[in-house]
């Protein structure tokens, strides 16, 4: 079954709340998205941690064959401090 953009978001706005969040549908089918998150505590975190953290806020939907969410291309950053 395949996830709504809005779904992935707000699973990632619960571990991330005050983060800027951008999710793109980029085949129109509901499992491929591309996602960009910015949110402050990635400030002392690596790029992998940062990306770790947001899958893990997906609590498995997109582990194995079975996983609702097919494919993310995940940018994830620090806010500028401009």
């Amino acid at each position: 079954m395949a996830m709504q953009a809005n779904e992935i978001e707000n699973m990632i706005r619960e571990q991330f709340p005050n983060a800027s969040i951008t999710i793109t549908d980029l085949a129109g089918d509901g499992n491929h998205y591309s996602a960009e998150v910015i949110d402050e505590s990635f400030k002392n975190m690596n790029r992998v941690q940062q990306q770790r953290a947001v899958y893990a806020a997906l609590k498995g939907k997109m582990d194995g064959s079975n996983g609702e969410l097919h494919a993310l291309a995940l940018t994830t950053k620090a806010p500028s401090d401009s």
